[in-house]
């Protein structure tokens, strides 16, 4: 059975390029703006605050694993008020690139792996509107077992310490994912998954891409009544169902075109067009090239 979720993180090619150890005491706020940049953040003892625009407040505490796919405005706090809320707290480097915030002598309040993580995709952008705004991860014990791994590695100064963490890391973010998908409130992919009968439309989509499917097939798949599918559907992915199948068809198109895994007479077929022509034209409208000249084009990851 294909797993929608594993192709969009596939596809995504999830890089932790960047993670820094922080330290926190006393009073401290930090704030950011950097729009675009996914941001994450491993509690790995303590308590704090997390405020992410358009979000409830989140006291966070040990074990838990926040990831913010596509980070706009969030301010983390200590649980102890600042002092004023227009100033921030200026980090302070200490030895081995960890981080101390707030009363810089004395034991610590938190102790955090906070970074910002690259997408490979060259459709990072549409990926990332599949997902939720913020994915918070709680009280999983497999979650639990990654985030101590990660906190031993943060620790230690082995050899291949950052490449070892890259690599833990980017299992954390699928496993905060896949740990999400029964819970996610927001519109997005994992909301869709979370419904028994959408699941099987979108299963369905990703298994047989090739297929000429129509709304009314799909919502037979599902079990519902056209109106209700679109409706459901609409409602719980954030796009209709043919505007996802597009997308994903046009995603999928890019992986085979840069893999060279065909031309685009085959690759065309493969992702439901009747005739080169017809893909051509809807992969230009899509993306601003033809797909004989994208394929040719350098690959440049990108941000969502």
């Amino acid at each position: 059975m294909v797993d929608p979720l594993a192709e969009v993180v596939t596809l995504l090619q999830p890089q932790a390029l960047f993670s820094k150890v922080v330290v926190g005491a006393g009073a401290w706020r930090v704030r950011r703006s950097e729009f675009g940049q996914p941001f994450y953040c491993v509690v790995l003892e303590g308590t704090c605050c997390l405020a992410v625009n358009g979000h409830e407040p989140i006291h966070l505490q040990q074990g838990d694993f926040v990831l913010i796919p596509s980070a706009y405005g969030f301010a983390m706090t200590s649980l102890e008020p600042a002092p004023s809320d227009d100033v921030d707290t200026v980090p302070v480097a200490r030895l081995h690139g960890e981080f101390r915030l707030g009363v810089q002598d004395g034991s610590a309040d938190v102790l955090l792996l906070v970074g910002h993580c690259v997408f490979g995709s060259p459709d990072a952008a549409l990926l990332v509107s599949l997902l939720p705004q913020l994915v918070h991860v709680r009280g999983e014990q497999r979650l639990a077992t990654l985030v101590q791994l990660v906190g031993d590695e943060s620790r230690a100064l082995r050899p291949a310490r950052d490449v070892i963490l890259a690599r833990l890391l980017e299992v954390l973010f699928i496993e905060a994912l896949r740990a999400s998908a029964e819970t996610a409130a927001a519109p997005g992919l994992l909301r869709g998954l979370a419904d028994e009968r959408l699941a099987v439309a979108i299963r369905r989509m990703h298994e047989s891409l090739e297929h000429p499917w129509t709304v009314a097939q799909l919502a037979k798949e599902a079990a519902l009544s056209r109106s209700t599918f679109f409706e459901r559907f609409s409602r719980a992915v954030g796009v209709a169902p043919m505007a996802y199948l597009l997308a994903w068809r046009m995603a999928t198109a890019k992986r085979l075109l840069r893999r060279r895994e065909g031309g685009v007479a085959e690759v065309a077929e493969r992702v439901g067009y009747g005739s080169a022509s017809a893909f051509s034209v809807a992969f230009a409208r899509h993306v601003g090239q033809p797909p004989a000249r994208y394929a040719r084009a350098p690959m440049v990851a990108q941000q969502p």
